[in-house]
């Protein structure tokens, strides 16, 4: 079984979250609305990774206030968007956090296309991945 470790952040301010819109690269892989955060990187420790991919993501420099929760995501070899044919194991880190500077700037090369903060009424419009709604229900949004 594969396993990976995610980090990221639920940032509300003026009463919207903002969140990213992952550009899933593979055909398997859903794309969709999430929070800024992504995949640990060798040696990196959990909250170094979710204050670097909210900066990478959407530019702002962010601190992080307390852990929210956990989301346990599985999948089967066969679903498996890696293609190595293996079971596939993320477990994602979720931290509340607040901004503390930077500009707002949509990242141009990564793994997210697009940006943006939203009211509850409009996240429930719109296309979220499961981590989304996991985070909604941690932070009492849903």
């Amino acid at each position: 079984m594969d396993t990976r470790v995610g980090s990221y952040v639920w940032i509300v301010q003026d009463d919207k979250v903002l969140l990213t819109h992952f550009r899933s690269g593979h055909p398997r892989a859903a794309a969709g609305w999430t929070l800024p955060g992504g995949g640990m990187e060798p040696g990196e420790q959990v909250p170094e990774t979710a204050l670097r991919e909210v900066t990478e993501e959407t530019g702002y420099v962010a601190e992080l206030d307390e852990l929210l929760g956990f989301n346990s995501l599985h999948r089967s070899a066969a679903d498996n968007w890696l293609g190595n044919g293996r079971p596939y194991h993320f477990l994602q880190i979720i931290h509340r956090a607040h901004i503390v500077g930077g500009r707002f700037e949509v990242e141009t090369d990564g793994s997210t296309d697009d940006a943006g903060w939203f009211t509850r009424d409009e996240v429930a419009d719109l296309d979220r991945v499961s981590l989304t709604d996991a985070a909604l229900r941690l932070a009492g949004w849903s």
